[in-house]
């Protein structure tokens, strides 16, 4: 890529050469066409010293030429001025036939700002000027002679060439040179960038590129390093999601392998054993109904938890005031809490404040954080329920609900990891009295929670007890 682009960059630099060079003698025949056609009416021409020319200089009319500016002077054969009429540029009455010839020989010389036209008459011995200033002239001329000797004609030519071919040589040069360089400076940041991009496509998205430069690249590379960042980022949640996917398999595998074994077992052990006492048989079909009983449930949660990730999913939102309807839950749930033992505070405003939400839906959050609380802590631990306002005066104000208890507590590192599918007390509460819970209550909750538009989260250390935080927004 870098060659061929190199390549590129040196016959584009060539052809503009060409075409500078077509366009220089264009220029070159423009002007000398436009030489031709405006000499005609440039004033040097149309009053030239032959126009003008007597054999008796006193007859001569000098007045079309000093009335456009110009000057007439008359020289004698003794190198006297006889005559000096408008511009004067010789400047002497007397001159020597030195400074004669000097001033025949300067008035053909190029970069003089006048126009000389000096002629000689033979017959009153005297010579005419008629003298203009230039207007503008650019002094170019090739001239040859056919008179002139061979060798020299050769020799010339031979300069000529050789000063051409130079000229060509160094000018090729140049530009081989210059077309390299600028080549580089775009070809080293597209290797860079294609450098990238190869590893990137070959799984390394923690790549980046650095040009240090601060052009049009700088803009590629700042899109191409967000575009990598995204990438990986993207890819960690794949993994991520990926390693949770298959967690969930073998979590529920090993959920369900549990409660199918016992049935299976105790359904065999009533098959093949008539023997068994009715007492004996009852006891066994118990285990049987309660292992069933546990897979139901698991089946159960695991197909709600799938329903709240589906993007069809949509809640009933009802405006609602959240004071009288948390006090219609805390009622709900006091047998629950009653017959595990447990002590309860509820602290509720004696006002209105107003949400949207699913009632039944949310509910379930409760629920499931009593269950939580009865399932891992002993009896004679203390449930409390509060709610209130925050930022209630201002725009965005949301309504906090804190559900409380002084049980055993968690870990406070794990108390992200609690909201995951299948994180249940056994791996993480110092209680027995886990066992039964499907791990998959705080999960659902906690989308139960988003849901509506607020949040659930947890703050818990062992021994310290579990406050779960119940945000939703208050219209």
């Amino acid at each position: 890529m870098k060659k061929k682009l190199s390549n590129q960059f040196l016959t584009n630099y060539l052809v503009v050469l060409l075409l500078t060079a077509i366009v220089m003698v264009f220029a070159l025949l423009l002007l000398s066409s436009a030489s031709s056609l405006i000499s005609a009416r440039l004033t040097k021409n149309r009053y030239p010293a032959s126009s003008i020319m007597r054999d008796d200089y006193t007859q001569i009319d000098a007045s079309s030429v000093t009335q456009n500016g110009g000057g007439v002077q008359i020289i004698n054969h003794e190198y006297q001025v006889v005559f000096s009429d408008g511009l004067d540029t010789i400047g002497k009455r007397q001159l020597s036939a030195a400074e004669w010839t000097e001033f025949l020989m300067r008035s053909k010389s190029k970069g003089i700002p006048y126009f000389y036209d000096i002629i000689y008459n033979q017959k009153g011995r005297f010579w005419l000027v008629v003298t203009f200033p230039t207007s503008l002239r650019i002094d170019f001329d090739i001239v040859s002679n056919k008179a002139a000797a061979p060798g020299d004609i050769f020799l010339a030519i031979g300069v000529l060439v050789a000063v051409f071919v130079i000229f060509t040589f160094l000018l090729s040069l140049i530009t081989f040179a210059y077309s390299r360089v600028t080549a580089s400076r775009i070809t080293k940041p597209l290797q860079k960038l294609c450098d990238g991009t190869r590893l990137l496509r070959e799984g390394d998205y923690s790549v980046r590129v650095e040009l240090h430069l601060k052009n049009e690249f700088a803009e590629l590379q700042d899109t191409f390093n967000d575009m990598a960042s995204r990438i990986e980022h993207e890819m960690a949640l794949r993994k991520k999601s990926e390693n949770d996917r298959r967690q969930l398999i073998l979590d529920i595998s090993h959920d369900l392998k549990n409660p199918l074994a016992s049935v299976t077992g105790y359904t065999e052990l009533c098959l093949k054993k008539p023997e068994l006492t009715t007492e004996e048989r009852n006891a066994y079909l118990q285990v049987v109904y309660n292992n069933g009983q546990r897979a139901n449930r698991l089946l159960t949660e695991l197909f709600e938890l799938s329903k709240l990730d589906n993007p069809e999913f949509a809640l009933k939102l009802v405006k609602t005031d959240l004071c009288e309807y948390l006090r219609q839950v805390c009622g709900d749930l006091l047998p629950s809490l009653e017959g595990a033992g447990f002590q309860y505070e509820f602290s509720i405003p004696e006002k209105s404040i107003y949400v949207e939400i699913d009632p039944d839906r949310l509910s379930r959050v409760f629920q499931n954080l009593a269950d939580n609380a009865i399932r891992y802590n002993q009896k004679g631990t203390t449930v409390s329920v509060s709610l209130y306002e925050e930022g209630e005066n201002e725009e965005g104000g949301k309504a906090v609900i804190l559900f409380q208890d002084d049980g055993c507590g968690i870990p406070a590192h794990l108390a992200d990891d609690v909201f995951k599918p299948f994180v249940r007390a056994d791996s993480s509460r110092n209680s027995e009295a886990g066992g039964g819970g499907s791990g998959l209550g705080l999960a659902i909750a906690k989308k139960l929670a988003i849901a509506h538009g607020g949040d659930l989260t947890l703050s818990t250390d062992v021994d310290k007890g579990c406050t779960f935080v119940i945000t939703l927004p208050i219209i």
